[in-house]
C-alpha cells in the first residue's frame, strides 16, 4: 500500500478507507464490536484532523492539530495490533494497513518536529 505519489490529504483519505474496509471484516463478537468502535473513530480521524491542520490559525494552532493526529495515529497502531494478537483477522489481511500506519506515524513525527523548528 504505497501512496507516495498521492499528496498527504489523499494518501490519508485512502488509509481511512482501507481503516473501513478493515472495520468491516471484523467479527461480531464483543471485542470485535469495541475494536470496531474505536478503529473507525481513531483511523477515519486522522483525515478529517489534517483538514483542520491545514486551516491553523498560527504556528503552535498547527503543531497541536498535528500532534492530535500523531495521537489518533498510535490510537489505530494499538488497535491494529490488537486485532493481531487475538487475532480477530489474520496477518495478511491487516499487514499493508500497518505499514501504511507506520509510514505515517514516522511523517508526523518528522512534520511536527519540522514545524516546531520553523516556528522559532
Amino acid at each position: 500500500m504505497s501512496y507516495r505519489k498521492f499528496d498527504l490529504e489523499d494518501r490519508l483519505i485512502e488509509f481511512a478507507l482501507k481503516i473501513s474496509d478493515i472495520v468491516d471484516l471484523l467479527p461480531e463478537s464483543r471485542l470485535g464490536k469495541y475494536i470496531s468502535g474505536q478503529l473507525i473513530r481513531c483511523g477515519t480521524s486522522t483525515a478529517l484532523n489534517y483538514g483542520e491542520a491545514q486551516s491553523a490559525e498560527s504556528p503552535n494552532d498547527f503543531i497541536h492539530k498535528m500532534k492530535v493526529i500523531l495521537k489518533e495515529l498510535r490510537e489505530t497502531r494499538v488497535c491494529l495490533k490488537i486485532i493481531e494478537r487475538k487475532p480477530l483477522l489474520s496477518k495478511e489481511k491487516i499487514e499493508q494497513i500497518v505499514q501504511e500506519n507506520n509510514e505515517l506515524i514516522a511523517i508526523f513525527l518528522k512534520s511536527i518536529e519540522t514545524a516546531k523548528k520553523n516556528r522559532s
